[in-house]
């Protein structure tokens, strides 16, 4: 099984302590990968406002969250 699989099941747990701590690694790992995709998209060109309906959030959401992690497009890559 991968992590996240691992993590998915132990967040069902019967016990609360080892199900709050599956979910708090899931979480980690669901904000990194946005901002690994959002830094992606940014970088293959689109728009704010496409990468909030491909997540289903506001523009100005989802800019609030990510435009000071994502480094700016080069003009010249591309």
């Amino acid at each position: 099984m991968t992590e996240a699989t691992d993590l998915a099941a132990a967040a069902g747990s019967a016990d609360p302590r080892v199900g709050l701590r599956a979910v708090v690694a899931l979480r980690r790992l669901l904000e990194g990968l946005e901002q690994l995709q959002v830094a992606n998209a940014r970088h293959k060109g689109w728009s704010w406002q496409e990468i909030a309906d491909a997540l289903e959030v506001t523009r100005q959401g989802v800019h609030k969250k990510h435009a000071g992690r994502v480094p700016m497009l080069d003009p010249r890559e591309g």
